[in-house]
């Protein structure tokens, strides 16, 4: 990399505290045809959770990969402790005391949890074999640190992605590190795991650990940053120090507009009924219950929310009703079809479909463009004989990415190209190329900025207006309470609570999510409108 001196070589060296740990100098990345950044300046500072905000499509990703080693730049220079360095590797920034912790889990689904932890600096015995006692033990220590008691030789593939995502925080707390990136580290958290989460990074900060930290959640932006770094369009918006400024300030800077979505004013269920669920049950491990008789219908123009935390059976519920869990029991219809014992594709034809959690390993092929990723759940429409008619492919694609706003300087290019917000609208695209009646979204605004969820929220009322049923699951409440015309609220694998939109109250969606239910759900609702 080309280097220039540091911008402060000539002023008085500043307090240790008060320096900059890591620093990014006028540094560009250039792809063909784009460029990710552009001359950006970044600072990381000692002791400090150091926010970088902006839409998807901004450059944070890329510059994150850059500080870690994953990319090079194509020019500019990086400063760690007022030395010039330059990363080949990951593994080179690693050694320098640099970590980071992927959006995109970066783990091995057939190793252990213990192995997954410590692959890249495993203990050994003797230099040639691996002391898995030792590993196991050092690995059980970590998850309690994030206060989590899975097993340090359970298959990481058996995990679900929340769990996964504690993995992850887990391998970069393994090692000791001078600056430590987490990029969107809460998207699969529960609320109780993001405390955990936050007192472990406050813990950091006490050890003079620089932190940079990557989140569209914007109200915890504000709770725990110290510095924050606005990027928009591949350069630097702004900087500014968290305690003087607010969330409408960042959104300013963000996107250049203050637009949140609008709690939707209430509106009568007037369309046919489209989803009917009868006594739904998912038997788990130790006669636990993961579904617990659920039944509820929805109707043709509404936007239901499922709200609940992690655990409470939101996720298992959507597989059951796309028939990813055969061994699920109870009945199901859509319209006046059932589809209990249809299989996957039959659902599909019948008009459900399903945008899961995890893009990444559920939604997409990492091998195919983004127009083959749009286009690839609906080839029997696009189909003409024996081929695949490719100006129709390109018409419907190419107004799909119109449509949701998907940031992509050609159709063809790799889906992994994309950020992650995008990787998600195309998800969400491919779904709707489909023709459904019924749209099951699980997390859909996960690792989405604040601009592109006023999309996907604005996409969801337009499809229910034009009669099709959208149900989401969601963690977030203020998602639930803003984008919902109703909302179940799901606790222990049953449905709790079942509110207009425009009754729910924070208060009450925690109440129904924490309650152990023990009552029928219309009465448990009742009940939590009288709880404190």
């Amino acid at each position: 990399m080309a280097g220039a001196a540091p911008a402060t070589a000539s002023a008085p060296p500043a307090p240790l505290a008060e320096r900059a740990i890591l620093r990014a100098e006028r540094v560009s990345k250039r792809y063909p045809g784009t460029t990710a950044l552009d001359e950006v300046d970044f600072q990381a500072w000692r002791g400090a959770v150091n926010v970088l905000v902006g839409e998807n499509g901004a450059g944070k990703s890329t510059l994150m990969k850059i500080l870690a080693g994953v990319e090079r730049p194509s020019s500019g220079q990086l400063w760690l402790e007022e030395r010039p360095v330059s990363f080949r590797t990951v593994h080179d920034a690693a050694a320098q005391g640099i970590g980071i912790v992927f959006q995109e889990l970066n783990l091995c689904p057939n190793l252990t949890i213990a192995e997954n932890i410590f692959l890249t600096h495993p203990f050994t015995r003797g230099r040639f074999h691996l002391d898995r006692a030792r590993q196991e033990a050092e690995a059980a220590a970590l998850l309690r640190r994030l206060e989590h008691d899975l097993p340090p030789d359970t298959l990481v593939g058996d995990l679900r992605i929340g769990e996964q995502q504690i993995v992850e925080i887990a391998k970069a707390l393994s090692r000791e590190v001078k600056v430590l990136i987490m990029d969107e580290p809460t998207s699969a958290l529960s609320a109780a795991e993001v405390e955990v989460l936050f007192h472990v990074i406050g813990e950091l900060k006490r050890g003079g650990v620089g932190l940079i930290y990557i989140s569209h959640r914007l109200e915890e932006v504000v709770r725990i940053g110290d510095r924050i770094s606005v990027l928009r369009d591949g350069r630097m918006q702004s900087a500014a120090r968290v305690a003087d400024i607010d969330v409408r300030w960042i959104i300013d800077e963000m996107v250049g507009h203050t637009t949140l979505a609008e709690r939707p004013a209430a509106r009568p269920r007037t369309g046919p009924t489209v989803l009917r669920l009868e006594g739904v049950t998912l038997p788990g491990a130790g006669g636990k219950k993961l579904v617990d008789d659920v039944g509820f219908q929805v109707a043709g123009g509404e936007v239901v929310a499922i709200y609940g935390l992690m655990g409470a059976g939101r996720s298992e519920l959507f597989e059951c009703l796309f028939g990813l869990r055969p061994e699920a029991a109870g009945r199901a219809w859509i319209g006046d079809r059932e589809i209990s014992r249809l299989s996957l594709p039959e659902r599909i034809e019948a008009g459900l479909f399903l945008v899961p959690e995890d893009r990444q390993r559920d939604g997409l092929l990492q091998n195919l463009s983004v127009a083959q990723n749009l286009s690839i759940s609906s080839l029997g429409a696009l189909t003409r004989g024996l081929w695949v008619d490719r100006a129709r492919e390109a018409a419907w694609t190419g107004e799909m990415i119109e449509r949701l706003h998907v940031k992509v300087s050609s159709p063809g290019v790799s889906i992994t190209s994309l950020s992650g917000g995008n990787q998600q609208k195309v998800v969400i695209g491919k779904s709707l190329l489909t023709g459904p009646k019924l749209l099951l979204l699980d997390e859909p605004t996960r690792g989405i900025d604040i601009g592109a969820k006023a999309e996907v929220f604005k996409t969801m009322r337009a499809l229910a207006e034009s009669g099709l049923a959208v149900v989401f699951a969601t963690s977030d409440l203020k998602e639930a309470l803003s984008a919902a015309d109703r909302i179940l609220v799901m606790s222990q694998g049953r449905v709790s609570a079942d509110l207009p939109g425009d009754e729910a109250t924070e208060e009450l969606l925690v109440a129904a999510s924490t309650r152990s239910l023990t009552r029928p759900p219309a009465a448990a609702a009742a009940a939590g409108a009288q709880e404190p």
